[in-house]
């Protein structure tokens, strides 16, 4: 009952944010226009619930350049690939504002464990293990609010099959309340 209920209360919050937003969202475009050539909107593809592939939508933070399908930690030297503007963005988690647009149209939830890269094995089959896979990935979720990308794969699937375990409207509830506290902070965040 709660899933359904989830997915009301995810596309009213995500289309009420789209509307409040659409002012900052519009200025934030043309600054990266301004900043570096290419498209303002970053897509990738990740895995969403039952493993369905579809388009994370994001602000664009990396040069037209950079490797389109690795997690950033993974490059050899981040910082010669993201932008000026892509360094605030991604300090001020801005950059998923356009994730919006995937919780409306139902690729993902508010809460729900980070949409994995299609080509991210060792997690999705850890996820598989969990069933963490049988639910729409989040904007947020709990193992982002416990390290964000402080932590080992290992340990985010656990954090993960947590949440599966006790997804309920208090429990999504703390974890955007933490996640807002982690954003002004700026807490786990490497790149």
């Amino acid at each position: 009952m709660y899933k359904i209920f989830k997915r009301c209360m995810d596309f009213t919050l995500a289309l009420g944010a789209c509307i409040v937003f659409a002012p900052l969202m519009a200025i934030l475009a043309v600054l990266i226009k301004l900043d570096s050539r290419g498209a303002v909107i970053f897509k990738q593809k990740r895995l969403g619930m039952d493993k369905r592939h579809f388009e994370i939508l994001k602000f664009r933070t990396m040069r037209t350049d950079a490797p389109k399908d690795m997690p950033t930690h993974l490059l050899t030297d981040p910082e010669a690939h993201i932008t000026r503007m892509g360094h605030f963005l991604r300090r001020t988690s801005l950059d998923e504002l356009p994730q919006l647009v995937n919780i409306i149209i139902g690729d993902m939830s508010i809460v729900g464990p980070r949409p994995a890269l299609w080509n991210q094995f060792d997690l999705i089959e850890l996820r598989d293990r969990y069933g963490v896979n049988s639910i729409r990935p989040g904007l947020t979720g709990f193992a982002q609010v416990m390290g964000r990308d402080e932590l080992p794969i290992k340990v985010k699937a656990r954090y993960d099959a947590i949440y599966l375990r006790k997804m309920s409207l208090s429990f999504d509830c703390k974890i955007i309340l933490k996640t807002i506290r982690d954003v002004v902070g700026a807490r786990g965040l490497h790149h």
